[in-house]
């Protein structure tokens, strides 16, 4: 049976109940995830308090917002300002609300463990959580979201000693949550799992490069109306991506219903000789797609 959105302050709620469903999943699937999953869950609530019509022309709702997000995920750890630290590379004004591409960019000499993306005033603001290992280079990530309406998004760095920092951009699209996957929602699913890898630029071993991964997956998020059916397709996304190179962890990513359909992740990784790099994905619906790429011998 599908579900009737009839108002922006009804797919607020339905981004409460997706929150308990992430909630849920992650308790039965991965203990490890379960204080980020109870983070979402939390912002669910927090949609209610603050809906999304309060905030449109309000800075001060807006800073309220971001202060209850802020404690629901980070609780009563303090933020620092980010400057010189991290920057968010996002557009001010959205081509496509379904494919906003966003840079996470680390510009200090502090050793960063991971990088968190909220985007505030998405049904599940909590959009990414990056973790990386030792054969990152973390300087530079890229990637693809959705954007429900007009919202600030924060990036937030945490180092090595558990310390914050955030920056922030507002960034202006509106409507990429409901955006449908394609005209048919089977063909949106044809070859779910595909994966390609390509190395930008000469491998010199030792040095740093960066690779672009596209992954087909529709990441369906509970918002899209079937084209030909005229019910909401219900959820299924992408919720981690876990790359290796030789066995050795280059990055884990816990995603939700904000990442576009088709993902393209673009990251930085520092090889040392010809070797294998290895994906790993999982979705919602407890769906495992792996592969695998040969990396060639360095450039002499």
């Amino acid at each position: 049976m599908g579900v009737a959105l009839g108002s922006s302050a009804r797919a607020w709620r339905l981004g409460g109940m997706l929150g308990m469903y992430r909630y849920k999943e992650f308790a039965m699937a991965n203990r490890k995830g379960l204080m980020l999953a109870a983070a979402i869950c939390a912002l669910g609530s927090f949609a209610v308090i603050f809906p999304a019509h309060a905030t449109d022309d309000d800075g001060a709702a807006r800073a309220e917002r971001w202060k209850a997000l802020q404690q629901a995920i980070f609780g009563d750890r303090k933020v620092h300002d980010g400057g010189g630290v991290i920057e968010l590379d996002a557009p001010s004004r959205a081509l496509d609300a379904a494919l906003v591409p966003i840079g996470l960019h680390l510009t200090g000499d502090m050793p960063i463990k991971a990088v968190y993306l909220v985007i505030d005033n998405n049904p599940s603001p909590l959009a990414a959580h990056i973790t990386f290992g030792p054969k990152a280079d973390p300087r530079s990530m890229k990637l693809r979201v959705r954007v429900n309406e007009y919202t600030f998004m924060h990036a937030i760095a945490e180092t090595q000693d558990g310390k914050l920092y955030v920056t922030e951009k507002f960034v202006k699209a509106a409507g990429g949550c409901s955006a449908p996957a394609g005209s048919d929602d089977q063909e949106a699913l044809k070859d779910i799992g595909r994966m390609k890898l390509k190395l930008l630029g000469d491998f010199a071993a030792g040095k740093p490069i960066q690779a672009q991964l596209m992954i087909r997956h529709p990441n369906f998020n509970g918002m899209q109306m079937n084209q030909i059916t005229r019910y909401y397709t219900p959820p299924r996304f992408i919720r981690s991506t876990e790359v290796t190179y030789e066995d050795s962890e280059v990055f884990h990513l816990e995603s939700d219903i904000s990442l576009s359909t088709d993902p393209v992740i673009i990251f930085g990784f520092v090889p040392h000789a010809k070797g294998k790099l290895k994906v790993a994905i999982r979705d919602s619906e407890d769906a495992t797609f792996g592969r695998s790429f040969d990396v060639p011998e360095p450039a002499t």
